[in-house]
Order: structure tokens, then C-alpha cells, then sequence
């Protein structure tokens, strides 16, 4: 059962892992996109159904209610967040491209938890600067918590942003940290893209950076293709 996003060094394992604790578990219709978004040739992108059972704990032991997602893809973990959240939880999802959630949205609303979601197709970080400047002062005015999968490259641009939007003692969580095991090979590694590269010295910087961030407490886990999750404490 080989896959991208498995970091561990048995397939095997992750096999059982799903096979007993995670698919049993598993949402319907989150089952249903999931076997969609496989279908599509970037299906990859999409977060593996072990990672979006994580988000799903933190979210429930947060009792979170207000969160924000960067990067909605076909909306993998966005329904796992909706389906997390209570009955008045609210969603801002940021993606650039609505065509793609577009594929998501039925088993959204097959679900039951699309008025949760205020989906807004943009880049983020002009949405993110608009939600700053419109926030009122006062801890009830920010958010529990908040995902991102978006483009590398400028996770640095989002945390400074999440850390004015996010409440002490919310949770940003940040995909992808680990880029498919890469952060530990050598500068010479042979990368089937450019872009990849560039992604993995980036993320080698970005996981510097937070681990040297006094504003909040991180804990990288191995879990998908490395995830990420701080809690601001400042």
C-alpha cells in the first residue's frame, strides 16, 4: 500500500493503522470525497484521512468554535473541521481556486455542515490583512484555531498574520512541515521539480524559525507528510 504522504518505514503499518483505527472512524461522506479527490491526478494534495482524524481530536478537546483554513483543495479536512465543530461553529476558508472545492461541496452539504462555511475564493494574505484590520479589540473577537495547506513558501507571511487573528491558547497548524521526508537530505538530493527545492530549503528555514518562536509552543508530528501544530502563548 505505498503511498506519498506515509513518512513511517512500513506500509504495512500504516495500513493497519487505517484498517483499524481510522477508516472504521471515518464520516461517510468524508469517505466519499476522499475516493473522489483520489481520482483526480492531484489527489495527493489532499489531506490523508489519519491526519484529518488528528485535526479532528484537537478540534473536539479545544471545544473550538471560530477557525480559519488556508488552502481548501477539494475540502478534505474542511469538512473534517465542520463535522468537528458545534452546531454555531464558523469556518473562514481561503483558497484561490473554487473550482476544486466546487468537487468537495456536494458531500459538504450532504453532511449538513455547509452554513458553518464562509468559503471566499482569493490569495489569502490580502483576506488576512482585511480580517486584521476589522477585528475588534477583545480576546472574544479571535479565532480557536487554524489550519494551513496552502503555499509554502509564504507560511512565514501567514503565521505573523495567525498570530494577530488566533487567540492565546488557539492553535495554528501548519501541513506539510516534514515535505515528504526531504528536510533531511542534502542540498545536492535529486528533486523531480524546481519547485521542490525551493519548497524544501524553505521549510528547513520555516522549521527553524518556529522552533526558535517564543510566541508559541510548537510539536512537529509524523504524521502524513509532517504537520506542525503551535499554540500561542504570547
Amino acid at each position: 500500500m505505498a503511498t506519498v504522504k506515509n513518512l513511517l518505514k512500513s506500509d504495512d503499518l500504516l495500513k493497519y493503522m487505517l484498517e483499524t483505527n481510522v477508516y472504521p472512524r471515518e464520516h461517510e461522506q468524508l469517505k466519499e470525497l476522499r475516493e473522489v479527490t483520489m481520482k483526480d491526478i492531484r489527489g495527493e494534495m489532499s489531506v490523508p484521512a489519519d491526519e484529518g482524524q488528528l485535526l479532528s481530536v484537537i478540534l473536539k478537546l479545544m471545544n473550538a468554535k471560530k477557525t480559519i483554513e488556508i488552502g481548501v483543495f477539494t475540502g478534505y479536512s474542511l469538512l473534517t473541521t465542520a463535522l468537528a465543530l458545534p452546531k454555531d461553529g464558523k469556518i473562514i476558508a481561503i483558497d484561490m481556486d473554487r473550482s476544486s472545492f466546487e468537487i468537495g461541496l456536494p458531500f459538504i452539504q450532504k453532511a449538513g455542515v455547509e452554513e458553518k462555511i464562509n468559503f471566499i475564493e482569493s490569495e489569502a494574505i490580502p483576506i488576512l490583512d482585511k480580517m486584521i484590520e476589522e477585528a475588534k479589540d477583545g480576546e472574544e473577537d479571535l479565532y480557536d484555531f487554524a489550519f494551513v495547506d496552502a503555499d509554502k513558501t509564504n507560511y512565514g507571511e501567514y503565521h505573523e498574520r495567525l498570530l494577530k487573528l488566533v487567540k492565546i491558547g488557539g492553535a495554528i497548524i501548519y501541513d506539510n512541515t516534514l515535505w515528504l521526508g526531504t528536510v533531511v537530505e542534502p542540498l545536492d538530493f535529486s528533486f523531480n521539480e524546481e519547485a521542490d527545492l525551493e519548497v524544501r530549503n524553505f521549510l528547513v528555514k520555516f522549521n527553524k524559525f518556529l522552533a526558535a518562536d517564543s510566541r508559541v509552543e510548537i510539536c512537529q508530528v509524523c504524521i502524513g507528510d509532517g504537520l506542525t501544530i503551535c499554540m500561542r502563548i504570547l
